[in-house]
């Protein structure tokens, strides 16, 4: 297990703009040729579109000393003089930067920034949110990565990058009959989806139709796996823009609502009881015996929701419904 890093910390003072030539040149890259810097996800979510701080894309920055010698670096108190975030779409083509990082690295203001040093195999670490750096404004998958500046932004020619990791911004999870994320209607609370098992999240789910909650119904449904089971639809979405495929799961989770399409998911029983619950890390099945009312008797039938794990949460991708008959 690597050492906790030793920190020396020193506060001081730097204009932006007064910093010499002469002092930013003698500084030498090879100061840095044992020292990486390497991202991960932190708490890695759903990830949408803009909505910074209710749904922001958390990457853990680990920079560490593999050398022999001592390492030295400056790090700003404001990391947006110290790092940058990178992230191009499939076609190469760079997201823009906010207007906040444009606006604070454009003004003339003092920089603070402490000096931390790193033995052998020490390393320091630190959470950014990506969506402070840059705007992501459409639903795509994009390749992620950070350049960061050890001698602060001013100097940076003395760059060091990171791995790369790959991203990806779903369409926003609007609700099709409106334009407004699903809320708590008695605290005007966010739906966010919890860390809860694979039966808990099926029972959820169907108390949900029951009640006709279709916010809380679709919290734990993946639409798009759900959408691609009949192979034209798959092939027409995946043939498809990104605005394309939100108009195409907003009008499927609409034909979902109207009990157009696979009625047997949207189906209310009068009752339910689980039956047997089995997964592993990531995949699982739940069976579940559910009763239907008719005007002089119940149908009864068993379904089994297929379950898959994805960033700590589990959703219903799939299910199939046997009918055992009538009571």
């Amino acid at each position: 297990m690597k050492k906790f890093t030793l920190v020396i910390i020193t506060f001081l003072t730097l204009f932006a703009h007064t910093v010499s030539a002469q002092g930013l040149f003698n500084t030498d890259m090879s100061n840095y040729k044992d020292a990486s810097v390497t991202i991960k996800f932190y708490d890695r979510t759903m990830y949408y579109p803009d909505n910074t701080k209710e749904n922001p894309i958390l990457v853990h920055i680990t920079i560490c000393n593999n050398g022999t010698e001592t390492l030295r670096f400056k790090l700003a108190d404001d990391r947006m003089f110290s790092a940058d975030f990178n992230a191009y779409n499939v076609k190469n083509i760079g997201l823009d930067q906010t207007d906040e990082i444009v606006r604070k690295r454009t003004t003339n203001q003092y920089v603070y920034f402490r000096e931390i040093a790193l033995e052998t195999g020490e390393e320091y670490s630190f959470i950014e949110n990506v969506k402070d750096y840059l705007v992501f404004s459409e639903p795509s998958i994009y390749y992620l990565e950070l350049s960061f500046y050890p001698e602060l932004y001013k100097s940076r020619y003395i760059e060091l990058k990171s791995n790369r990791l790959t991203l990806e911004i779903r369409p926003s999870p609007t609700a099709a009959s409106s334009n407004v994320i699903p809320v708590q209607s008695e605290t005007a609370q966010i739906l966010k989806p919890q860390p809860i098992s694979p039966d808990k999240v099926v029972e959820q789910t169907i108390v949900a139709r029951q009640k006709s909650l279709w916010d809380q119904f679709f919290l734990y449904i993946d639409l798009e796996t759900m959408l691609k089971k009949d192979p034209l639809r798959k092939r027409q979405y995946q043939n498809s823009s990104s605005k394309e495929c939100a108009k195409m799961l907003e009008e499927f989770k609409s034909n979902l609502m109207a009990e157009r399409i696979d009625t047997d998911i949207v189906a209310i029983p009068e009752r339910f009881e689980i039956v047997r619950t089995t997964y592993s890390a990531t995949e699982g099945k739940v069976i579940v015996l559910e009763w239907f009312k008719n005007p002089t008797f119940y149908e009864k039938k068993q379904y089994t929701y297929s379950v898959r794990q994805r960033d700590g949460i589990w959703h219903i991708y799939d299910y199939t419904v046997d009918n055992l008959g009538t009571e």
